[in-house]
């Protein structure tokens, strides 16, 4: 496909956005996400990439050119992964807006999918990949690495997982998910975690998407800097699930 077909909006593009956000180390391979989210069964109508204003200067000429009438890069003040959804969450109230990772290839039907499950259940939020919030008979959060989604989780306990899509309805969250203090202050390096912490408190239930589509794939070199060396092999995904349960005063029903 042509670069100037691949930027051009589609007839049958789906009413929502994509949105996204990036570190400097692997600007050089984004345009590899990019493309794959423009190469879907059915586009998006927007795609919004959030960045750090001084790091513009940083963006490769290959990501650039793919800005146009869908894809296109808007300043954040924040550093935190937060702002793949918040940011979207106000400028774009009306649609339902769905996160994705800027280090793995979507599949062409990743999009669709989620899409489909949302006309389902246009309440929900819907995901491809889940984890089961696990905790002891206290209350208190078990080592992340024993989140796994089993048929026994209650699907309260449903954490939908970033990396692999989210679809957000429109007018999901109440103002307090903008809270940038406290999210700041209780999860500043778990956004899954602090989102699915405001949909519990507000009665929002999540769902995985169906049909199931093939997982995404990691694009090579692109780990060498990653949350994941702190939040799941230093188990802090934990300790920022229990401070955002004291502080919500969240319990599961079982």
């Amino acid at each position: 496909m042509s670069k100037k077909k691949l930027k051009e909006p589609d007839a049958n593009s789906l009413p929502l956005v994509v949105s996204l956000t990036a570190i400097p180390s692997r600007f050089k391979t984004l345009d590899i996400v990019i493309r794959s989210v423009l190469r879907q069964k059915r586009k998006p109508e927007k795609i919004v990439l959030w960045i750090a204003k001084e790091h513009r200067k940083e963006l490769p000429d290959n990501l650039k050119n793919l800005t146009g009438s869908i894809f296109e890069i808007r300043d954040t003040h924040l550093y935190c992964s937060h702002k793949k959804l918040i940011h979207s969450l106000e400028a774009f109230p009306d649609k339902p807006v769905v996160t994705c990772d800027d280090d793995v290839i979507y599949r062409q039907e990743w999009l669709d999918a989620l899409y489909e499950s949302h006309l389902e259940n246009p309440q929900q939020i819907v995901a491809h990949r889940i984890r089961c919030i696990k905790t002891n008979k206290v209350g208190n959060a078990l080592p992340y690495k024993k989140w796994n989604l089993d048929a026994a989780c209650n699907p309260e306990r449903f954490l939908p997982i970033g990396a692999e899509g989210v679809l957000y309805p429109p007018q999901v969250f109440s103002e307090q998910v903008q809270n940038e203090d406290l999210f700041l202050e209780l999860a500043p390096k778990a956004d899954d975690l602090w989102f699915k912490a405001i949909a519990l408190k507000e009665g929002r239930s999540v769902r995985q998407a169906l049909p199931k589509v093939k997982g995404a794939i990691p694009i090579i070199g692109t780990q060498k800097i990653s949350l994941k060396s702190e939040n799941v092999d230093q188990d802090r995904n934990r300790k920022q699930w229990d401070a955002l349960s004291q502080y919500f005063g969240l319990q599961f029903k079982n």
